[in-house]
């Protein structure tokens, strides 16, 4: 019996707090003080990202080099007798996930990394962009996209770094060609626990560092710099959207067979991808291809700007293919690829429910979206606390054939609608990395699956659950133990920005850590740099732990160099 077919899980009637009116009432704060607020700094930014463009390659690598000189020359003043573990200076509130920086309550060592946030080359010969981690998604398409050149994956959101999308995770709906974000990296620069300043490639001295950056967390080394792929682009994306209608096995086959031709035929595969279920038995997949200036403007094309402030979300402009019906469209490419960040997906339907009003586009949202980081550093803990337990912002990566399953699961245990869905390909790589494809998968010949890479699929589950909505009780840290058992069973993975209940048992279960231990010992990173479950583990460190990991340091010392090595 499917989960869907299990009866719901009946849930007693919550009684309201004094919280439930904060939130209710936030909106009021976010207008008078985070919408302001976070004008002026993507405004201060953006002339900063100018100024910083108009500056030399040898100016700017000039400067790159002075900054990763203060970043050694800081590592070796740390003393590790009595100097916390090693993270940067950026304020926990900065980080746009929405699990809490809870390492840096605890005593700490900052390397501060703020000034790492240009764009050090664009190589149209090579193809390569040469970029500082700080350096975030909507810097560097304003850069690229004019030269008909961007990155092969490109998240969604604009105030996603590099340094995020490598350590952490990053998806968008070109993943189902290129894999995750840090699948596009060909070259990491990172500063090593004893000084060392190293480049790591897949095919130099330092691959086994290479390949276990990903998902790291940044508990390997310092990154200063990456060297990412780019791709050719054109002017405009060429968007079908499909209604799909039907049970959520009916509607995860529609996804499936809009983007993975059952024969094989890759000439048939198209550049974007991405699905939106918005009730159980309603669906619009969008397929994506990229389109010429010419091709756009031909008569009878349909030219939708959806960037402009005044313009319907595009969540709920997507939601009308279900009235309409199949409908095909030209968008902006640049204005594509941040097609979510105006209304942050749907959650800016929480934070401000009238913004998607015809009346507030127009007046006020040209001041959208609110900065993630003002909206954290604003709501207290009281609220932080509330949306940990009434609210759910995961993502569920699973191997494409049990996306149906993973529907369903979601269904019963969390109720959360609408749902993203977005494919990306998990490569099999030289060496068992921290995620990984299921042993044997090439052999099954599943639909989406090539020889070298299995096709999985983040579900992603952002909103307030609906029995919250009806006022029943929910216990968001129980959903969540639950779905991350579901996912050891099922091969899947969460990303480690979302909050976690994982012990360390079953952190390492989810995860392989036999290539990232080994480079930890290898690197001298033990002692140095927080291992990363002690970096994702929820709740506050206490001193004991904060000593217990600090004992870990191995007996090896510092290596003195009087120049950095890149290698």
């Amino acid at each position: 019996m499917s989960d869907l077919e299990q009866p719901m899980l009946v849930r007693p009637k919550r009684k309201k707090i004094w919280v439930d009116y904060l939130v209710n009432f936030r909106w009021i704060l976010v207008i008078f003080v985070v919408l302001p607020l976070s004008y002026t700094f993507y405004f201060m930014t953006y002339l900063g990202d100018v100024w910083s463009e108009s500056k030399s390659f040898k100016r700017r690598q000039k400067e790159h080099d002075e900054n990763v000189e203060k970043v050694i020359k800081r590592l070796k003043e740390r003393n590790p007798s009595k100097d916390g573990l090693v993270c940067t200076a950026r304020k926990p509130y900065i980080a746009v996930g929405m699990r809490n920086v809870d390492y840096k309550r605890a005593r700490h060592f900052e390397v501060d990394l703020s000034d790492f946030r240009n764009i050090l080359e664009i190589d149209s010969e090579k193809m390569i962009a040469r970029v500082e981690p700080l350096v975030n998604m909507g810097q560097i398409t304003r850069v690229t996209v004019p030269m008909n050149l961007a990155l092969a994956v490109v998240a969604e959101l604009d105030d996603l770094t590099v340094g995020g999308l490598i350590n952490g995770y990053g998806i968008e709906g070109s993943s189902h060609i290129y894999g995750l974000f840090s699948d596009t990296v060909v070259a990491y620069e990172v500063v090593l626990a004893d000084g060392r300043l190293v480049r790591a490639t897949k095919d130099n001295e330092f691959s086994d560092l290479f390949y276990a950056i990903p998902w790291s967390q940044g508990t390997l080394g310092l990154l200063v710099a990456a060297e990412i792929k780019l791709i050719p682009i054109k002017e405009y994306m060429r968007v079908t959207y499909r209604p799909a209608k039907g049970n959520l096995r009916d509607l995860a086959q529609a996804y499936i067979d809009s983007f993975a031709p059952k024969d094989g035929d890759e000439s048939k595969v198209p550049d974007f991808v991405e699905g939106m279920i918005y009730t159980p038995t309603e669906a619009v997949h969008m397929t994506g291809r990229y389109a010429s200036k010419e091709e756009a403007k031909q008569k009878g094309n349909v030219i939708n700007s959806v960037g402009w402030w005044f313009k319907p979300w595009f969540y709920q402009h997507a939601q009308t293919a279900l009235k309409r019906g199949e409908f095909v469209e030209y968008i902006p490419t640049r204005q594509y690829y941040h097609r979510h960040t105006r209304c942050l997906y749907w959650e800016g339907k929480l934070i401000l429910p009238f913004a998607d009003q015809w009346w507030f586009r127009w007046t006020l949202g040209w001041l959208m979206p609110p900065k993630v980081s003002f909206l954290k550093a604003t709501q207290g803990e009281a609220i932080r606390n509330y949306y940990h337990e009434m609210h759910v912002i995961q993502d569920m990566l699973v191997p494409l054939y049990k996306v149906a399953d993973a529907l369903e699961f979601q269904h019963r245990e969390m109720e959360v609608y609408p749902i993203w869905l977005c494919p990306h390909r998990l490569f099999k790589l030289p060496v068992k990395t921290t995620v990984y494809p299921e042993p044997g998968f090439e052999e099954a010949h599943r639909q989406g699956d090539i020889e070298y890479a299995q096709m999985y699929t983040d579900v992603g589950i952002y909103y307030t659950p609906a029995c919250v909505f009806r006022g029943d009780a929910f216990d968001g840290a129980e959903a969540v133990r639950r779905m991350e058992k579901w996912l050891i069973e099922n091969h899947g993975f969460q990303p480690q920005y979302a909050v976690s209940e994982l012990n360390e048992r079953d952190f390492w279960r989810m995860f392989d850590g036999s290539l990232y231990n080994s480079c930890r010992e290898k690197y001298r990173a033990v002692g140095t740099f927080m291992s990363v479950y002690y970096k994702s583990k929820k709740g506050r460190k206490t001193e004991k732990e904060v000593r217990e990991e600090e004992q870990k340091q191995l007996d090896n010392v510092y290596v003195e160099l009087d120049q950095p090595v890149m290698e």
